[in-house]
């Protein structure tokens, strides 16, 4: 029967659709429905000619990855006339699989007899191996032991992993749609603020050391690099943010500062660091003329200390008095210790009468305390004031000139530099 203009196009609208499109018989038995008409969009997926899927059926298809449970659920469709929608994996002409999508459904006469089967099908491949790079990406992040975070274009949170939930204590649902802002400590002033959205705005990546407060109020160190992510028209639509906690890092480097700089058995400055910090306030005194005194003090009768009770009590000695020290001096003044039973004390913007005076406080307040083994344990002081012209060796020189004077007048006694 010659084709009419409806027909013809028809016709060229299926042989020319941009889906594959095959046309089977309805004989369901063994082998199965036989292919009668495909469109070149079919040809191209399968790789197959028209010449040699005609007459096939669409079994040619199938192979090892082919699902089974798909297949029975697409005969009993077939079988009971209902549309059918499913999807699996199919097999090209040269052996390499494809994942398909069908939409199937059956053609009826006037009768309303199932005559033949129309199935219409897309080729899934590319957005499956793309859903299944966004999965292995997501499990990635989510594998990941450092923190991610994700904000949006304005900064709000639009995505955490689990490495994020276990460290900083707040869960998923409890930061999305929020800003990192509730992760701010105060360590950071606005300069920080201002650089980072500087550096951002520029479309370059921002690397800092955060210090973040976590949920429960501890804080916590995180090596961190937040980097601009752009879309297909190169504008910035969101921020990436990746962070490695390095807190039990930097404890040890404060630990290891520590110990470089204070004495483990007094807990004072040792004397590395005391004449560092000696060196700062006699070029300040030089400076500004503010004055500046030093202290220097020595345990009466160590010596006999150590020999009558040995050096464990003579540790402890020291490390008392050391902590009388500290909770002695004014908060703004250092106590270091010098070496063996020798302590200096700092006494910034203070002429030699206030520090004479402070040293005699020093002396009375040691003096109150005893010992359990050795008693009452005494010191003596020299203090010397900040001349014009003085280098650091003269003034520790005139201090211990003057605490020799006090060891001479009999100890337990402050005396000051004789020609201050």
């Amino acid at each position: 029967m010659a084709l009419t203009l409806s027909d013809q196009m028809l016709k060229a609208a299926i042989e020319q659709s941009f889906n594959a499109v095959v046309v089977t018989d309805a004989l369901l038995e063994m082998p199965g429905p036989r292919i009668l008409f495909v469109n070149q969009a079919f040809c191209d997926m399968t790789g197959y000619t028209c010449q040699e899927l005609i007459g096939k059926t669409p079994r040619i298809l199938q192979g090892p990855r082919t699902d089974l449970d798909t297949i029975e659920r697409l005969r009993r469709c077939l079988k009971a006339g209902e549309f059918f929608i499913g999807n699996t994996v199919n097999y090209r002409k040269d052996g390499s699989c494809y994942y398909v999508e069908w939409n199937i459904s059956p053609i009826r006469d006037d009768k309303g007899l199932i005559t033949h089967f129309v199935s219409v099908q897309r080729d899934l491949t590319e957005k499956v191996r793309a859903e299944y790079e966004r999965n292995l990406m997501a499990n990635a992040l989510e594998a990941n032991s450092d923190q991610v975070v994700m904000t949006d274009r304005n900064g709000t949170i639009v995505y955490v992993n689990r490495a994020f939930e276990k460290q900083t204590g707040y869960r998923r649902e409890d930061v999305i749609g929020k800003t990192p802002a509730i992760l701010k400590s105060g360590h950071h002033d606005g300069a920080f603020y201002k650089q980072l959205w500087d550096t951002l705005d520029s479309g370059q990546p921002f690397r800092a050391t955060f210090v973040n407060k976590a949920r429960d109020g501890s804080l916590f160190h995180l090596e961190q690099t937040i980097t601009p992510v752009r879309d297909e028209y190169g504008e910035i639509t969101h921020y990436m943010s990746t962070g490695k906690d390095i807190s039990e890092r930097v404890r040890m480097e404060q630990t290891l500062r520590r110990m470089a700089t204070i004495d483990l058995l007094t807990g004072l400055p040792n004397r590395s660091f005391g004449e560092q910090l000696l060196e700062r306030e006699w070029y300040r005194a030089g400076r500004y003329a503010e004055g500046f005194s030093i202290i220097m003090a020595d345990i009466d009768h160590f010596k006999a200390i150590n020999d009558q009770h040995g050096h464990g009590v003579g540790d402890q000695v020291l490390s008392r008095v050391g902590q009388l020290l500290q909770d002695l001096v004014r908060r703004s003044d250092s106590a270091i210790r010098w070496g063996g039973e020798e302590f200096l004390i700092l006494v910034p913007k203070t002429h030699l009468r206030d520090a004479v005076e402070l040293a005699e406080r020093v002396r009375a307040g040691i003096g109150r305390h005893a010992h359990p083994t050795v008693g009452h344990v005494t010191l003596s002081f020299g203090v010397a004031c900040y001349r014009e012209g003085d280098t650091r060796k003269i003034l520790l020189r005139r201090a211990d000139d003057a605490l020799y004077a006090a060891k001479e007048a009999g100890r337990d006694c402050v005396r000051s530099a004789p020609d201050d």
